[in-house]
C-alpha cells in the first residue's frame, strides 16, 4: 500500500505538524507533500524525511510569509501528481484537502478545522483591515469559499480532530466524519516529582486576537493575582501596555521551560475558543487543572469539577467568577486523576485509532 501525506506548509512547529510526525511513525515510507518548507526552522524535525514542495518554494518570501500567497495555494496543491498512491492522507486547516487523487485511491482528510477566515470568522477577520485591503480580501474570499466547497468534495473520508470541528464540517461541507483526537505528548509532559505548586496562574498562547489573551489580562488586572503569559505575537505591545505589574510576559519559551511552568502553576487560564486545544491537555498531563471557557474543544478535554472549572460567558466577570470558584475548590483537584484523564489523548492512542480506521477502510 503506497501512502502519501499532504500538509499545508512546514514553516513553524505546532499541533498540526506534530500530527504529521505521528503519521510518519505509522507510514515511514510516505513522502510529505507541502506548499513550502522552511528548513531553517523545522529541519531538525523533518530533514530525515522526503519532502516534496510546490512551485511556491522557489519564492524565498513564501517560506517566511506564506499567508501572502493565499490566492495561489489552491492551484499549487492541484499541481501535485498523486496518481501513483493508493492512500492519500491530507492534514488540512485550509487548502491541503484540495489535492487531486486518482479514481482508485482513497483520500482521507484529517481536518483540523474548515478555514475559519472563509467561514464562521470572516467578518471578525476582515474588520481589522482598511477598506482597500478589505475589499480585496472579500473578493478573493468569495472565490476561495467556492473552491473550498469543491475541494471538500474531493475527500473520500473526513476525520475531525474534535466533535466541535466535526459539527463545523457538517455545517459547511454537509459531510459526516469520524473523530480522532490529535496526539499529545503525555510521555514528555508529566507531573513534577514534588508537590511544589507556586502562586501563579498561567497562559500559553500566541498573542493574536482570537485567543482572547486581552480578556485574561483585564480579569487579572482586577483580580490582582499573578499571571504568567508564555508566547509572542502581534498583540504583544497592546497587551503589555494594558497589563498591571502582577502580569508578566515571558515571550517564547522552550518546551522544558513550558513543562516546568505547567507543573508548578495553580491552574492554566484558557479564555479562547479552540478547535481542539492541545495546551489544556498538556497542562493536565502535568497534573494541573484548567480554567476554561465552556466552548470549543475544551468542553471535550476538560472534566468540570475534576480536571478544571468552566466559565460560561466570554467576558471579564465570568472569568473572575471562575477563578474565585476555583480557589474555593482548589483542594478538590487530584493530581493523579488529572494526569490519568490527560492520558486518554496520548500519541500512542492517536496512532492506534488512526491505524485502525485506515485498516477498516482497506478491509471493506
Amino acid at each position: 500500500m503506497k501512502v502519501a501525506i499532504v500538509h499545508e506548509w512546514l514553516t513553524t512547529m505546532g499541533g498540526s505538524e506534530k500530527v504529521i510526525l505521528e503519521l510518519k511513525k505509522l507510514f515511514p515510507e510516505a513522502p510529505i507533500y507541502t506548499l513550502v518548507y522552511n528548513r531553517k526552522k523545522l529541519g531538525k524535525y523533518f530533514d530525515k524525511y522526503l519532502i516534496i514542495t510546490s512551485y511556491l518554494q522557489k519564492n524565498p518570501l513564501a517560506q517566511i510569509k506564506h499567508q501572502l500567497f493565499f490566492k495561489y495555494m489552491p492551484r499549487a496543491f492541484e499541481s501535485f501528481d498523486l496518481s501513483d498512491f493508493d492512500v492519500v492522507i491530507s492534514s488540512s486547516s485550509a487548502f491541503a484537502k484540495g489535492v487531486i487523487t486518482s479514481p482508485n485511491s482513497v483520500h482521507i482528510c484529517y481536518c483540523h478545522t474548515p478555514p475559519r477566515y472563509l467561514w464562521d470568522l470572516t467578518h471578525g477577520y476582515l474588520k481589522d483591515y482598511n477598506v482597500i485591503i478589505r475589499r480585496y480580501l472579500e473578493k478573493n474570499f468569495h472565490y476561495l469559499r467556492m473552491w473550498d466547497t469543491i475541494a471538500a468534495n474531493r475527500v473520500d473520508y473526513f476525520v475531525a480532530n474534535s466533535k466541535y470541528v466535526a459539527n463545523r464540517i457538517k455545517k459547511f461541507y454537509k459531510r459526516d466524519c469520524k473523530v480522532i483526537y490529535p496526539p499529545v505528548d503525555t510521555e514528555y509532559f508529566t507531573p513534577a516529582k514534588d508537590n511544589d505548586i507556586e502562586d501563579y496562574y498561567l497562559m500559553v498562547s500566541r498573542l493574536v486576537p482570537y485567543k482572547r489573551v486581552d480578556l485574561a489580562v483585564e480579569a487579572f488586572n482586577q483580580l490582582s493575582k499573578r499571571l504568567l503569559i508564555v508566547g509572542d505575537g502581534p498583540e504583544y505591545k497592546k497587551l503589555k501596555s494594558i497589563a498591571k505589574s502582577n502580569i508578566e510576559f515571558l515571550g517564547y519559551q522552550p518546551d522544558e521551560n513550558v513543562r516546568d511552568l505547567y507543573q508548578r502553576c495553580k491552574a492554566l487560564v484558557f479564555p479562547g475558543i479552540e478547535d481542539f486545544g492541545i495546551v489544556p491537555v498538556e497542562v493536565q498531563a502535568c497534573g494541573r487543572p484548567v480554567i476554561a471557557l465552556k466552548r470549543g474543544g475544551a468542553v471535550e478535554t476538560v472534566e468540570e469539577g475534576k480536571t478544571g472549572v468552566f466559565f460560561e460567558r466570554q467576558d471579564v466577570e465570568s472569568l473572575k467568577e471562575a477563578v474565585y470558584k476555583f480557589e474555593q475548590d482548589i483542594e478538590k483537584f487530584d493530581k493523579d486523576y488529572i494526569r490519568s484523564h490527560a492520558e486518554k489523548f496520548s500519541a500512542e492512542r492517536f496512532r492506534r485509532e488512526f491505524n485502525d480506521f485506515i485498516n477498516s477502510l482497506m478491509n471493506r
